[in-house]
């Protein structure tokens, strides 16, 4: 089994290596795969990549950003970038000038210190390479002001010194955004570093997580067996992908080597395997009532083989719907797919998104519910208009009567029901969402929407149709957009990977987030004018299969 390492600098940040030095110590080490990650800058991948392709290696674009957090540089690894995207230059143009103000800064700091030492001065000891910390420790050290690099540090370039200047507050967060944007892998790079300890190394880690983190590096040349394990454990807790490296400077970190940093550094090229495959995983996302579903509320044969052909690729599908989660579980098993022999997942969006569900697991990923005393009051909203309203507990509808509308909801969703309109006696917990239904005349809705718009809940609660008959009530953080966004991150496939299938107004934010949004040939006219594709079949005659065989879903 070869191995790899995904975390090089060369001397276009503060190695000490040129690009193609790297390429040749790297295949000199044996190295399978090496990821050249400079210092906030790209400068020095078109070298490596024109140098190495005809090699026997594998080069993956990559850079480490360095952000604050708590008055704390957090670095953050970025893999496998589309590095000449306008998003991500842009932002990077932006990192450069933040460097370069930060620099002049502590110059002057330093000059005042009785040093005697200028940006320019330091441009000039080290052409074509990003000024960093190293930069200055080398510069005082061959000047005579230190004795060693650790004592620069500890005197005038650390966290702590009265020298030390921080950068524009660039966080974590805003370049694990541009990362996913330019199509990379955002990893956090060695975490024992910091020394945060275990309680707020886990608060960070959940915070980054939450932002759409991808990785950990669980493997790094200062980790000791113990170190280790706990990042491996971290990452697992998180389902992050595990990844590492060296953090290999050449000559400026002397007896760290390239591939084994201090002796003990092994990184598996199953490591790199695992993240690739992030790349290439697809997701679609599928309204289920006039998508999916025929009139019939039924899936053809030949619809679906291509949903089991497409899992089977490794593919992911998500059934996002306005309906319950037990509702959608009835469709899952109407689906009667084999548990075994797929490499891909089934996941739910369900009540619109406010609870999304990993069929595969059977477990909960994050949920997003109405206060039951905002419930409350949307209930009493709609009984005052005499508008049917319901909500749900995790088993069963829970509506204002027994009456035409609740019988002509059950004659589609069979879930068991109960008649009550006090819902602090009735609900155990905050409900996923409400649904009003009118069945003769839609406008009733619209005026309900309206008065619901200009109300204070609205802050925190969306309301939006899912047919002309149905008007629902969620949590602003759910939403089918949202749950595409939520899921994107959660299992760690790119936005640009995803497609989504709609019909009807509540699938308008999930086709605008997905890479293509598609409306099927039945769908209204509002919903097309969205879409960056319309079927030519309906859901009645396979459309969801003309998406997977459109998009290369297969």
């Amino acid at each position: 089994m070869g191995f790899v390492d995904l975390h090089v600098h060369s001397c276009r940040s503060d190695g000490t290596m040129t690009p193609h030095e790297l390429v040749d110590y790297a295949l000199e080490k044996g190295l399978s795969a090496l990821a050249l990650t400079d210092h906030d800058t790209i400068d020095g991948l078109d070298e490596i990549m024109e140098y190495a392709k005809d090699k026997p290696i594998e080069i993956i674009p990559g850079i480490e950003y360095s952000t604050e957090y708590n008055q704390r540089d957090v670095h953050i690894v970025g893999l496998f970038i589309d590095y000449k995207a306008p998003v991500f230059l842009e932002y990077l143009a932006r990192f450069k000038q933040s460097r370069t103000d930060r620099n002049y800064k502590l110059c002057a700091n330093l000059q005042n210190a009785g040093i005697d030492i200028t940006y320019e001065a330091l441009m000039e000891a080290y052409p074509n390479a990003v000024i960093t910390r190293a930069h200055y420790a080398g510069f005082l050290l061959d000047h005579g002001y230190v004795k060693s690099r650790n004592e620069a540090f500890e005197r005038y370039l650390g966290d702590h010194t009265p020298y030390f200047v921080h950068r524009e507050k660039i966080t974590p967060e805003e370049v694990i955004e541009v990362t996913r944007k330019a199509g990379g892998i955002p990893i956090l790079a060695h975490p024992t570093l910091y020394k945060l300890g275990r309680e707020q190394l886990d608060i960070l880690v959940g915070r980054l997580t939450e932002a759409g983190l991808m990785g950990m590096e669980c493997y790094y040349s200062t980790y000791t067996p113990a170190e280790t394990r706990q990042m491996k454990a971290l990452a697992q807790q998180y389902q992050l992908l595990p990844s590492g490296g060296s953090d290999f400077h050449g000559d400026a970190k002397p007896g760290l080597d390239l591939g084994v940093g201090y002796g003990r550094l092994y990184v598996p090229d199953e490591i790199l395997v695992n993240l690739k495959k992030t790349l290439h995983t697809k997701m679609l996302l599928t309204d289920l009532d006039g998508t999916l579903l025929d009139t019939k509320k039924s899936v053809s044969e030949k619809s679906r083989n291509a949903l089991i052909k497409m899992l089977s690729k490794g593919n992911h599908l998500v059934l996002a719907s306005g309906r319950s989660y037990d509702s959608i579980l009835d469709v899952l098993a109407l689906l009667d797919l084999p548990e075994k022999d797929l490499a891909g997942s089934v996941y739910m969006a369900a009540y619109n998104g406010a609870l999304l569900y990993d069929c595969t697991k059977q477990a909960v990923i994050a949920q997003y519910t109405v206060p039951i005393p905002a419930a409350q009051e949307i209930f009493d909203m709609a009984l005052q208009r005499g508008i049917h309203i319901q909500t749900y507990t995790d088993t069963h509808i829970v509506s204002c009567a027994e009456d035409e509308e609740l019988v002509y909801y059950r004659t589609a969703i069979h879930s068991p029901y109960k008649v009550g309109t006090v819902l602090a006696q009735e609900l155990t917990h905050a409900p996923c969402k409400l649904l009003a239904i009118e069945l003769h005349d839609r406008s009733r809705l619209e005026a309900f929407r309206s008065e619901f718009e200009a109300s204070a809940l609205a802050r925190d609660i969306t309301c939006e149709f899912s047919c002309a008959r149905y008007l629902e009530f969620y949590n602003r953080h759910a939403g089918k957009g949202n749950a595409l966004r939520h899921l994107c991150n959660a299992v760690h496939v790119h936005i640009k990977n995803t497609v989504a299938a709609g019909d009807e107004e509540n699938d308008i934010s999930m086709l605008r987030a997905a890479a293509v949004g598609v409306c099927m040939a039945n769908g209204t006219p509002s919903v097309k004018a969205q879409a960056d594709y319309v079927t030519d079949h309906d859901n009645d005659h396979d459309g969801i299969m003309e998406v997977i065989e459109r998009f290369d879903l297969k």
